[in-house]
């Protein structure tokens, strides 16, 4: 017997929906909509990260800097921290304490770690994502991961 696609813990397989209840709708998260990265012959790099509301609303971060294996991968978290701050009124609630790339169970994982601040307390948080081609957009993904449980998304 096949299960049901996102079946309840707690409902019995083959359980069917009554129907006068209404599905539960999740609240709007910012979406990931681009990322683009330049190197310029000078040695440096212009990361910029474009992040959406379920409305259109668009909220770029960018930042540039010395390009190099290792800091291209910092620049791409940070532009995506930089536009999660501009959503939040330029609050920088988060802070990127690194960024690393390693080869984990016969994949290239891109792994980013991040520390929240809300209602006073730090709190570490962790975004993982495997590097399928792209590991500079990777790191992006891995951010946005690290800090969607402590967004706000409802608070638009």
């Amino acid at each position: 017997m096949d299960l049901p696609p996102f079946a309840g813990r707690n409902e019995p397989i083959g359980a069917e929906t009554p129907a006068n209840t209404v599905p539960i709708q999740r609240p709007a998260r910012l979406r990931f909509a681009s990322f683009s990265f330049q190197r310029q012959p000078s040695g440096r790099g212009t990361a910029e990260v474009v992040l959406e509301k379920h409305d259109g609303t668009r909220f770029v971060g960018r930042i540039d800097g010395v390009s190099s294996a290792w800091a291209d991968l910092r620049l791409a978290a940070e532009a995506t921290l930089r536009a999660i701050a501009e959503y939040n009124n330029n609050h920088r609630a988060f802070e990127l304490v690194g960024v690393k790339s390693l080869r984990a169970f016969d994949a290239n994982v891109v792994m980013v770690s991040v520390v929240g601040h809300r209602d006073g307390k730090a709190q570490q948080l962790l975004g993982c994502r495997i590097a399928e081609g792209d590991q500079l957009r990777s790191a992006v993904l891995a951010t946005l991961q690290a800090t969607n449980r402590v967004m706000s998304p409802g608070e638009d």
